[in-house]
């Protein structure tokens, strides 16, 4: 017994200590997705959808809970944001090549299509970046057609 209220004060002290640990936030401009949106004009109704569902891991631009400010949560979701940015960064399309866009755009597609996308840890807390079937089409149909459009780019 002795040893578990040992283990359980040193469990709080760690859990105080990590609280002054800084965390870097992911704060850009939303303005940096700016030539992603122009370049593959989304209806408004998906680009609320990409906004809602995918632009917070997927971008320079993240919108923190409250419950970012208490680690160790702020680790975790900052490794979620680190690792969906390594996978797309909309905020960095202008610097993919058009046959880097389109397999991204078809990356996009199929991991919606198939509902692996967006995470479920993520739509948990975020209830309207819970897709509905009608959403999910929306999105399939608008980036396999962004996909067509520079796979036509690149046969010119």
């Amino acid at each position: 017994m002795k040893i578990l209220k040992k283990i359980g004060w040193i469990a709080l002290v760690v859990l105080l200590v990590i609280q002054f640990i800084p965390t870097k936030k992911n704060n850009g401009e939303f303005s940096s997705l700016d030539v992603f949106l122009n370049e593959t004009n989304p209806s408004v109704k998906v680009q609320t959808i990409l906004k809602n569902a995918c632009f917070d891991c997927h971008s320079n631009v993240t919108e923190y809970p409250w419950y970012h400010a208490i680690a160790p949560v702020n680790f975790w979701i900052n490794h979620h944001v680190e690792e969906g940015k390594e996978h797309l960064n909309f905020s960095k399309w202008a610097t993919y090549s058009s046959r880097k866009k389109e397999h991204k755009m078809e990356e996009l597609w199929e991991e919606v299509e198939e509902k692996h996308m967006p995470l479920d840890s993520y739509t948990w807390t975020h209830s309207d970046a819970r897709l509905s079937e009608d959403d999910i089409n929306l999105v399939v149909t608008w980036a396999k057609e962004i996909e067509k459009e520079y796979k036509y780019q690149q046969q010119r």
